[in-house]
């Protein structure tokens, strides 16, 4: 059974996030210039990825968050609200009633995520103090991480305030923070390259500054990042500039695809998710909509590359018949038709990068599982900080953020509102992740993959040994009879030679290309890994166990996807390879 899953191609378009940090105490001369900077920040945006919509992701603090949010207003940009408390404690902030009423009026209609309070924080709402800040730098941190900018509108300053804007633009840089998520996990990705560092920057001063020559320039703007050669620039950095050139390029794939077929199925689960469960659906929308383009491009792919080594073997019987029969100089015409149509058709998949985009939208979709299923199963990434994206192929190159960005999206109700995984929860999650007897989960999935790749490379190396040592038949029938056979029979047993080898050889490289040995020593080895979850998760004795057999799994999956799009990315169809 499969999930009727309506699409609107506005709600499953991934935004460009840009999550917002500054002061409270703007200088009253300088709002203006600020707001028109922020305005143009915008704009620029907008013009520079035209298809993907932009989202403000802002606390509402008194000074630049509201500024920020009036300007996204202002721009037509989506605002959406992360309170660090329930919303009724945190309007206490605001002294005035005028703040205070504007904070209702920017609030109301609007997508608000309040941030759960740890009960050993309770006592935090109610009055002033550092435990309260420190509620205010979890709301900065949760922002940081599920914005793919920020901006950072601040004085330049550097301070050791717990929550301040500079400590939520060094956690940004860095990923921790000083005196509050100091304990995350140090490995070799930590030196790898991030494209969630980006800041938009605006220097200006602050109203209690009381100096006038901080306020001698205007306020100023730029990309601030972690390059040790250039931190601050002008324009933004190009690798950025891929990444979301990437993430733009799949939302007018999405687009493109919903015009045409707005109803899909969803092959994720047999059935829906439980009910209290509902940060999970917004993945689950995901999911569907890049599994739906990864089985598109696939089939280009597929298409193209069967194309390709079928116009090979036309193109190598065209020459062998027109080289050993006589009257047949139409051949050469025909010969040539085919090596066009092979460049054409390479070229058309070359430019419309139908293979990059099938790797780089399976990936998305096997990432998004993986993501789902810990989100249902109560399953937490490593760390204070730390989600199901955050290492998902960071070991490759930068340009494939887009897609951790994508799952910063999908997940952020869930990582702000974490389900605990009941039984029920961590029942569904096995049942339909690993597979039982009611519901064919990966396990199944793999198995069936394992044997059905396996069988094809048999019948492929069957046809290869087969054609190979016919044409060393004939070749050896031929050295026998030298004299012995007609002119005529002669031809014909040439071609033959020359055919049976040609066909071996496209089969052997047609395999290559696909790299079905590879993948038949991955979906194996995947299907010992959910076969050994399995085994595991009977054996759990308690709830956190099966929890924690459940993060190793994804784990397992995520790097597998990874190793995947390794071997995949350089076999693109060329007709040069052919």
């Amino acid at each position: 059974m499969q999930i009727a899953e309506p699409l609107q191609s506005a709600k499953y378009l991934v935004p460009l996030v840009v999550g917002v940090t500054g002061h409270r105490d703007l200088h009253p001369d300088e709002v203006g210039d600020i707001r028109g900077l922020i305005v143009a920040f915008f704009g620029k945006l907008r013009e520079s990825f035209p298809g993907t919509p932009l989202r403000l992701m802002t606390a509402l603090a008194e000074g630049a968050d509201r500024l920020a949010a009036h300007a996204a207003i202002d721009s037509g940009v989506e605002v959406q609200i992360v309170l660090p408390m329930p919303g009724a404690s945190y309007r206490e902030d605001f002294a005035s009633m005028a703040s205070k009423a504007e904070f209702d009026e920017l609030v109301s209609g609007r997508d608000v995520i309040e941030l759960p309070v740890p009960a050993s924080e309770q006592e935090a709402l109610a009055a002033p103090g550092p435990r309260r800040d420190l509620l205010y730098a979890n709301a900065g941190m949760f922002i940081s991480a599920h914005c793919h900018i920020l901006l950072a509108v601040w004085d330049c300053v550097k301070s050791d305030n717990i929550g301040g804007t500079s400590q939520i633009i060094y956690f940004q840089h860095y990923d921790r923070l000083p005196g509050v998520a100091e304990s995350v996990p140090r490995t070799s990705l930590f030196l790898t390259d991030d494209e969630s560092d980006l800041v938009y920057e605006i220097k200006c001063s602050r109203g209690n500054s009381g100096s006038s020559d901080l306020r001698e320039q205007r306020p100023q703007a730029c990309w601030f990042t972690t390059d040790p050669d250039a931190p601050r620039t002008e324009e933004m950095p190009p690798r950025y500039m891929r990444v979301f050139d990437r993430a733009d390029e799949y939302n007018r794939d999405i687009a493109q695809a919903l015009a045409a077929h707005p109803t899909v199925e969803s092959a994720l689960t047999s059935r829906p998710e439980p009910r209290h469960v509902a940060a999970a659906v917004p993945i689950r929308g995901f999911f569907v909509i890049a599994d739906r383009l990864a089985n598109r491009f696939q089939g280009r792919v597929d298409l193209t590359l069967g194309g390709l080594y079928a116009l090979a073997l036309l193109t190598g019987l065209t020459f062998i018949f027109y080289s050993e029969l006589d009257g047949l100089d139409p051949l050469i015409l025909v010969f040539l038709a085919f090596m066009v149509v092979g460049i054409v058709l390479a070229g058309i998949a070359k430019r419309r990068q139908w293979h990059r985009k099938y790797l780089d939208y399976r990936v998305l979709a096997e990432g998004l599982r993986v993501q789902y299923f810990w989100s249902i199963a109560g399953v937490r990434g490593e760390g204070y900080t730390k989600f199901a994206y955050d290492n998902f192929l960071r070991q490759r190159d930068m340009e494939l953020g887009w897609i951790r960005n994508v799952m910063r999206v999908a997940g952020t109700l869930n990582d702000a509102q974490p389900t605990k995984g009941n039984n029920s929860d961590l029942q569904f999650t096995i049942d339909e992740w690993i597979g039982s007897e009611q519901s064919r989960g990966q396990l199944d999935y793999y198995r069936y993959k394992t044997a059905r790749r396996a069988r094809i490379n048999r019948i492929t190396a069957v046809i290869t040994r087969v054609c190979l040592w016919g044409g060393i038949g004939v070749a050896v029938v031929l050295a026998a009879s030298l004299g012995e056979i007609g002119e005529g029979t002669q031809s014909y047993l040439i071609i033959l030679m020359g055919v049976l080898p040609l066909i071996a050889g496209i089969a052997e490289v047609y395999t290559q290309r696909k790299a079905d040995r590879e993948l038949v020593k991955q979906y194996r080895f995947m299907e010992h890994v959910f076969a050994n979850a399995r085994r595991r998760l009977a054996q759990a004795g308690s709830n956190a166990e099966r929890r924690e057999v459940l993060l190793g799994l994804g784990e397992a999956a995520l790097s597998e996807h990874a190793e995947w799009i390794l071997v995949h990315r350089e076999r693109q169809p060329e007709s040069g390879g052919l």
